[in-house]
């Protein structure tokens, strides 16, 4: 019986310590702010307004949709498991005309919205598609969106993650 106890205490004691490291690794300190949207040291930024998280950079590179889908499905920053790509109603929200900073991939161009979230490129897939194979992307130099083909090696965008902070 004792030996029943020690193991109920053990596992006890095990259950509140991965609760505790959970806890621990969830919570994030504020970074930076800027109007409506907050930094946090998680690699991650809350629009307040929406009360979206987004990732604070996109993927690195140019990728068609599909891989965009998958990078996103797949995506761990700040220890959620949750995220997705974004509708284009999303990344309108992020749109600001008075806010720039200089695109790495477009030379003279600025991508306009918060400098919190940096964009390499602003062309960006949006989770959205046609009945057909193609897909729709917004771009941040100018706040206007498109759609393209999905597999078009012609048309490979970034892909920045979301999710809903509950």
């Amino acid at each position: 019986m004792k030996n029943f106890f020690k193991k109920v205490a053990t596992l006890i004691l095990a259950i509140l310590l991965l609760i505790s490291i959970a806890v621990y690794l969830s919570m994030a300190a504020e970074k930076a702010k800027d109007g409506h949207f907050t930094a946090y040291d998680n690699g991650t930024v809350l629009d307040t307004k929406t009360n979206l998280l987004w990732s604070d950079k996109d993927n690195g590179k140019m990728i068609p949709w599909p891989y965009a889908k998958t990078y996103c499905d797949n995506y761990r920053r700040g220890g959620y498991k949750d995220w997705r790509m974004p509708t284009l109603e999303e990344l309108e929200t992020l749109y600001d005309k008075s806010k720039s900073y200089s695109s790495d991939c477009d030379e003279g161009a600025n991508v306009h919205l918060t400098e919190l979230i940096r964009l390499r490129c602003g062309w960006v897939w949006s989770s959205e598609t046609t009945v057909g194979k193609e897909a729709f992307f917004f771009v941040f130099y100018n706040g206007k969106d498109g759609r393209s083909d999905q597999m078009d090696i012609g048309f490979n965008f970034r892909v920045i993650c979301v999710r809903n902070n509950k």
